[in-house]
């Protein structure tokens, strides 16, 4: 007996049980099985509107999953890859500030077990491309590897690299 195929409200349940998608990201995944008929934009606003979409939770989600991995940059990347508006794009953006260096801290110690600065210039630009491929900002990059951040958030201006 041959399966029947998903109706497009059900498949997009099915991706929304999954992980959370923002309108756009499911948009994006439903278009191509949008038959005669079908609303794909109501129906994304019927969902919207029942709370199964809410853009709130993805961006909550992506800063859950990815903020102690990857540095802001990388993070707010992704969250505009979704379609996230932008006053979302913002508030995620002041929520990571918060945390930067810490998180560069954490991320920095679990590669190198950084226990000191790096000891030569080649070792310490290796450090810095693995930050900055991750994300992070030069001037957290340059605290972290200086060795400042277990001080906390102090951002006041040092000597260069």
């Amino acid at each position: 007996m041959p399966a029947t195929p998903l109706s497009l409200k059900g498949r997009a349940l099915r991706l929304l049980a999954q992980r959370e998608h923002s309108r756009g990201e499911l948009m994006v995944k439903l278009a191509r099985h949008v038959q005669e008929g079908e609303d794909l934009p109501a129906l994304l606003d019927l969902l919207q509107q029942r709370g199964f979409i809410d853009e709130a939770r993805v961006a909550e989600s992506v800063l859950h999953r990815r903020a102690p991995l990857l540095g802001a940059q990388r993070v707010l990347q992704e969250l505009r890859r979704k379609g996230l508006p932008e006053p979302l794009l913002r508030s995620s953006a002041e929520t990571l500030a918060q945390t930067e260096l810490q998180r560069a801290q954490a991320v920095w110690q679990r590669r190198f077990g950084g226990a000191a600065p790096p000891a030569t210039p080649r070792e310490r630009a290796r450090q810095m491309r693995f930050l900055a491929s991750r994300g992070f900002g030069t001037e957290v990059i340059r605290r972290v590897l200086r060795g400042q951040a277990q001080g906390g958030a102090d951002f006041s201006p040092g000597p260069g690299p």
